[in-house]
């Protein structure tokens, strides 16, 4: 029996779902510590699971891999199917490496409902893992919906003091986008008697069917990644989440949306992605160019990274829609690099205000006297930020600026103006917050990161530095996927 063989896929999705109902059955706020311990082992385990995903991968192969097919609802033709290539297995790997640092982060912060707690980030990150693995439309869109409800919970029981708006909006706005897609996967339904994605792709299509199919796959993906103008949600949502929640959203939710386009938009609609490919660049570069500017006035610094998000994942969408493999592959690796990196900002920012209660800039200064470790890798994780090079920040940013050129010099200025604005912005911050004399008493009390946090950080920056200095084995596992996906969408689909 080879692991390709083994339902490798099956148990990254359910480990952690069921270990998150271990938790919540035995768990209870008399002995947190045996939640803790339970979500750890569960986290970690699932996480061990995905690691053969990587060593048994063929690179070499666009099919998709640790293929599972079961029928689930046979009168309409529905089927438990599930499936990764080159595209998603590196967002199935990072969703369960995040889980287990967040885990980790919430190990003493959280003192209230502790087993809840751990429980909801295990289940989300079974049901995020179940989105990029569905190979069945219906079974997307039921795991893609199913992660509103512990997100929800996370923001509105252990959020901040305007939870409850912040919970709303994030739902609302995101599952009323929703809606129009599964009416769009009613259609393709009807038009093809079948719920599988690639019997979809074959199907041939007018080009006005393509088109509000497009859109529909639009709202939804859209306010999800988020992109320019409905990407008013994150920022609130961001502010008000405990600091796990705000890692995960960061990290990998925002890459829902973004992985949508990729499934569903290009290869379902592809003679209109190229019409409507123009709409989506300058939507793209309004959001590196003018949210980039927002961030650089926000005085809170957890709505200074969440706008920064809407920057990167403005350049995951340019690289998508150029059609060009550097620029789709410098996208991917873009995705892949926010997830490490944005995840670590908002890690030293949930440090920062388990100590002093506070996200304004101004209430601190002078951070680097009292707390060296955290300093330097705060600093690291800026720099990676703003897209230095030997950081992940800086491929990713590299390949979709060097794409852009190619198609365009003005949309690749544009584009490039964002290695302006994030080190404004990042460095700004930085400065403000540590460097400087010791500026109130509150900051002259602080104490250094102690080995829990050490760890976490340590773990994020060693895969930064990795994937900026060598992000081979990155793009090697996802470049016959995107060369594929690339010829698809480059074959005209009209009847």
């Amino acid at each position: 029996m080879t692991m390709q063989s083994l339902p490798l896929l099956s148990l990254a999705i359910w480990l952690p779902i069921l270990s998150g109902i271990v938790v919540l059955a035995v768990g209870n706020d008399r002995n947190p510590t045996g939640a803790r311990v339970l979500a750890l082992i569960g986290s970690l385990v699932s996480f061990l699971v995905t690691l053969p995903l990587i060593s048994n991968f063929d690179a070499n192969t666009p099919a998709f891999q640790y293929v599972e097919k079961t029928s689930w609802i046979e009168r309409f033709h529905i089927n438990y199917f599930l499936g990764i290539d080159g595209i998603s297995l590196w967002l199935v790997v990072l969703t369960a490496l995040i889980t287990v640092i967040v885990v980790i982060a919430g190990w003493e912060v959280i003192t209230e409902r502790v087993a809840q707690y751990m429980a909801a980030f295990l289940i989300l990150s079974g049901l995020m893992i179940g989105v990029f693995s569905a190979q069945d439309g219906l079974l997307f869109y039921v795991f893609f919906e199913a992660t509103l409800i512990p997100m929800y919970l996370i923001i509105g029981v252990w959020g901040g003091p305007n939870r409850v708006y912040a919970a709303f909006k994030f739902f609302l706005y995101t599952l009323l986008g929703s809606l129009l897609m599964l009416v769009a996967l009613i259609y393709l339904y009807n038009a093809t008697g079948s719920f599988t994605l690639t019997d979809w792709y074959a199907a041939k299509l007018p080009m006005n069917v393509q088109i509000l199919l497009f859109v529909a796959f639009f709202m939804a993906f859209a306010v999800k990644v988020p992109m320019w103008p409905v990407h008013t949600w994150l920022p609130d949502a961001h502010v008000e989440a405990p600091t796990g929640g705000s890692v995960v959203l960061a990290a990998i939710m925002l890459k829902l949306g973004a992985y949508g386009f990729l499934r569903f938009s290009l290869p379902i609609a592809p003679d209109a992605s190229h019409y409507l490919s123009g709409f989506m660049i300058a939507l793209a570069l309004i959001a590196v160019v003018y949210i980039g500017l927002v961030a650089l006035v926000q005085t809170d610094m957890k709505k200074l990274v969440a706008y920064s998000s809407i920057a990167h994942m403005g350049f995951a969408i340019l690289g998508f829609f150029m059609f060009s493999e550097i620029g789709m592959q410098g996208a991917m690796v873009q995705m892949i690099s926010h997830g490490f990196v944005s995840g670590a900002m908002f890690l030293c920012i949930g440090v920062l205000y388990d100590r002093m209660h506070s996200r304004n800039i101004a209430d601190y200064g002078g951070v680097v006297n009292t707390m060296p470790k955290f300093a330097a890798f705060f600093m690291l994780f800026a720099m990676a930020n703003s897209g230095l090079p030997a950081t992940s920040g800086f491929v990713g940013e590299f390949l979709v600026i060097l794409g852009a050129v190619k198609l365009n010099f003005w949309v690749g200025l544009l584009a490039a103006t964002s290695l302006i604005t994030g080190a404004a912005y990042s460095l700004w911050m930085y400065k403000r917050v540590i460097f400087g004399a010791i500026a109130n008493d509150h900051v002259r009390e602080l104490i250094d990161i102690n080995k829990r946090e050490f760890f976490m950080l340590a773990v994020l920056a060693a895969l930064t530095l990795f994937m900026g200095i060598y992000p081979k084995p990155f793009t090697d596992l996802m470049h016959t996927s995107v060369v594929n996906l690339l010829a698809h969408v480059a074959q005209t689909k009209l009847p």
